[in-house]
């Protein structure tokens, strides 16, 4: 993978992870346009996926704070409680990380079939918001964070859109717009960083474990960074002004043209 690849790639995990049609699902496809393999897929995956994290913590640093403040008066007050279920929501996806990792990566090797079904699920959760209406007045409570982190995990799928099935998920509970997006982009904090950490102190992401060149890793941790920050801004304030229908239908058009593309 050279530079611009990487470049091109981490604008898609930039645009994608905030937006809900799948950043991974994206890459998949980005890759198999550019004609690269799935080899070290996961490696670059994540490198991508640290740099939305942090432009997540930088769009939302000032609720970050505030929490972090609050969890160290040592009381169990509502910043507290709602740090706790952010961990309540982050229990499944772990379970998959720990129990299923390989199986998940095999996944990313399965081409771009995989990824128009799992698109076409995506648009199918994105419409349920759109025409099954239930009133948003509630916060995020335990049980519908323990049950937006089982749409987290089960989003590992190439093609899924996290941010999609978390939002949606949150929406068709009865979850404020504004809260559901929030808490969607700051739950997947520590699952990130802990996989990169790991990925760090293994040397994984060293060009010769990977098999990607160190610039390349840069400049697509760099771009994912930069886009992201916008797309993450853009997107809190779309999901407080508007449906998701029209992602529904971009959804839809990209899952057939990858499942046409795939039996071709």
């Amino acid at each position: 993978m050279n530079w611009l690849e990487a470049l091109i790639l981490g604008i898609i995990q930039g645009i994608a992870e905030f937006l809900p049609i799948s950043s991974s699902g994206h890459l998949v496809i980005g890759r198999e346009l550019l004609g690269l393999g799935a080899t070290d897929n996961i490696v670059f995956e994540t490198v991508v996926h640290c740099g939305t994290v942090l432009s997540t913590i930088t769009i939302l640093r000032k609720d970050i704070i505030q929490l972090f403040i609050k969890l160290f008066k040592f009381e169990w007050n509502e910043e507290t409680q709602y740090i706790a279920k952010i961990f309540l929501s982050m229990l499944p996806v772990m379970v998959v990380g720990f129990f299923f990792k390989d199986q998940v990566e095999a996944l990313f090797g399965e081409g771009i079939l995989l990824v128009g079904i799992m698109l076409l699920v995506t648009a199918t959760l994105l419409a349920l918001t759109h025409f099954v209406k239930f009133k948003q007045r509630k916060n995020v409570g335990w049980g519908s964070s323990f049950i937006i982190g089982v749409a987290q995990a089960v989003a590992v799928l190439p093609g899924l859109s996290r941010s999609g099935s978390t939002i949606a998920t949150g929406l068709l509970l009865g979850v404020k717009k504004e809260e559901v997006a929030k808490f969607s982009f700051l739950m997947v904090l520590i699952p990130i960083l802990g996989e990169t950490f790991l990925g760090v102190i293994g040397g994984d992401f060293s060009a010769a474990a990977s098999g990607i060149p160190t610039l390349s890793l840069i400049i697509g941790f760099l771009a994912s960074y930069i886009v992201g920050c916008f797309a993450c801004k853009w997107m809190i304030e779309l999901v407080k002004r508007t449906n998701l229908i029209w992602f529904a239908v971009y959804c839809t058009i990209a899952g057939i043209v990858a499942i046409i593309t795939a039996i071709l």
